[in-house]
């Protein structure tokens, strides 16, 4: 069965640190760029960390770079997003999501999981 389901979403202060982790299965993570966007309410779609999955390069937009990271686990199929000194501007739903290796890097996705709730406070 294909799935992405993520976890680890939740409440943390500004400057705190918050860890998702997604469980990916029925896909072989070689063939695709594995990543996580995210979505606010009134805001665009955007693309917040992403991994090669078949030569392991990074991508981190200048909104989180430096903050984020995000590492890949191919013999446990999971993909996780270290989530440091956090500003309330990170409030988002966060979605793990898959993009064939032809797709725009960290803009262009395939599939992606339910989604889980981050929430920065001030």
């Amino acid at each position: 069965q294909m799935r992405l389901v993520e976890s680890g979403g939740g409440l943390a202060q500004s400057g705190g640190s918050l860890r998702l982790s997604c469980a990916v299965s029925g896909f072989v993570l070689d063939y695709y760029i594995v990543g996580w966007f995210r979505q606010a309410p009134g805001k665009e779609r955007e693309g917040v960390s992403c991994i090669g999955g078949n030569d392991g390069s990074t991508y981190y937009p200048n909104s989180v770079k430096g903050r984020f990271s995000i590492a890949i686990d191919k013999t446990n199929n999971t993909v996780t997003l270290q989530m440091d000194s956090l500003k309330p501007e990170d409030t988002a739903i966060y979605y793990c999501a898959l993009g064939g290796l032809h797709r725009q890097v960290c803009q262009e996705w395939d599939y992606w999981g339910q989604g889980t709730q981050v929430t920065v406070s001030s």
